[in-house]
């Protein structure tokens, strides 16, 4: 059963920012190229715009089953020890200046919010469990980012384990 999901797509700007890009790119080669270049340019320019915007709006985050999963990385529940739903300044120095090459990072540059899930130290240093070996915490960019962390921690507390103050 899948308690909570979320699609990253990507914001409507990143589109309408493309479709000037497309134009003016391909009204530049349209003006010094002979036919039939002129519309071959215009598709390559428009899957080299497209292509990456398409690629960028798949990733999701999936809470279910007693497992976090963020993209292809998959954290068991039972190993976190901490939630916290970081603002936009918090998130961009943990992302950046202050992030600890250990952790594993999922979000994209849209998301200006996330949540932080600290491991516990016991499951930092299990070798066994996908996601969690050697790693201090996870940071999940999300545009909910309490209502992801609202269901970590309800099925945190259904499984067994206390709750985080």
């Amino acid at each position: 059963m899948r308690d909570y999901r979320e699609r990253l797509y990507v914001p409507l700007a990143y589109w309408l920012l493309a479709i000037p890009s497309i134009l003016i790119l391909g009204g530049t080669l349209y003006a010094g190229l002979p036919w039939p270049w002129p519309i071959i340019s215009f598709v390559i320019i428009t899957a080299i715009c497209v292509v990456p915007l398409l690629a960028f709006g798949r990733g999701t985050v999936e809470v279910e089953d007693g497992t976090l999963r963020a993209g292809n990385n998959v954290l068991p529940l039972a190993a976190v020890s901490e939630v916290v739903v970081l603002g936009e300044k918090q998130s961009t120095r943990l992302r950046g200046p202050r992030a600890d090459p250990a952790g594993v990072l999922y979000s994209r540059p849209y998301l200006k919010e996330s949540v932080y899930l600290a491991l516990a130290e016991g499951a930092r240093q299990s070798a066994g469990q996908t996601g969690v070996s050697g790693v201090p915490y996870w940071l999940v960019g999300s545009r909910h980012p309490a209502e992801l962390a609202a269901h970590i921690e309800r099925l945190r507390v259904r499984d067994g384990q206390k709750p985080v103050a």
